[in-house]
């Protein structure tokens, strides 16, 4: 399965079935989090076997069988002099969807959640400078899954008649990333091409009185640039 595959395929799972992860995925899957984190300068760690996060009263009616997970840590702060560098939050959607995406092509589920899980501390490590922003549940799925409305392209875009098929790729394969609550607060502008014809791309995220927006929008960038490909355009 490729990742634009995956990413048609993907649905957010709460239901697992009681099966580990074999040892050879795992392996993979460590090696992808050593890599996002040396590039995202990301503390995300794979916690397996490890059932309490998601049982008891913050996960009760909306998980079962979760044993596995991404324990999403970062600094609470960048001391980097770089004004350029993306948010925390946006860094975790980021980086996270790639972990994401990369389950799904393994044949495992996943999903993100903000809030109702248990925080189990000593299953991962955090230092005083950093903070846990959320967890991906993360193993054998034991859920069809659902048909979630989407909102079209022109909602969350300018694409037309005349924006390049890139863009409207990229587009397509963001709206088809998982935000919360399916809000999809996130709008993707094309802004012509500079001067050597690399087309130019905003990326804005949308107010929502529920929040996540920056961690919805870096997974929704990281989308557009596997749709669109990454050699065809640049951010501002």
């Amino acid at each position: 399965m490729t990742l634009l595959e995956a990413i048609k395929d993907r649905h957010s799972v709460r239901r697992y079935i009681d099966k580990p992860i074999e040892p050879e995925l795992v392996s993979i899957l460590q090696e992808k989090v050593n890599e996002v984190n040396k590039e995202g300068n990301l503390h995300i760690q794979l916690v397996t076997n490890e059932p309490k996060a998601f049982k008891g009263k913050m996960a009760y009616g909306t998980f079962s069988g979760v044993s596995n997970y991404f324990a999403m840590v970062g600094k609470k702060t960048d001391s980097s002099a770089d004004s350029s560098q993306a948010s925390l939050s946006e860094r975790m959607g980021y980086y996270g969807e790639q972990l994401v995406l990369l389950a799904q092509t393994l044949g495992l589920s996943t999903c993100w959640v903000g809030l109702t899980y248990n925080n189990i501390k000593e299953a991962y490590e955090k230092n005083d400078d950093e903070k846990l922003c959320c967890m991906i549940a993360l193993g054998y799925g034991d859920d069809p899954g659902r048909n979630i409305k989407r909102k079209s392209a022109k909602s969350v875009s300018n694409v037309s008649d005349v924006t390049p098929e890139w863009f409207n790729k990229g587009v397509d394969a963001a709206i088809l990333a998982p935000t919360a609550v399916n809000q999809q607060k996130f709008f993707f502008k094309y802004e012509g091409t500079d001067e050597n014809g690399i087309g130019v791309v905003k990326a804005e995220r949308v107010f929502s009185l529920i929040g996540y927006t920056k961690m919805d929008l870096g997974i929704a960038k990281y989308h557009f640039e596997l749709g669109a490909g990454k050699e065809n355009f640049r951010w501002i």
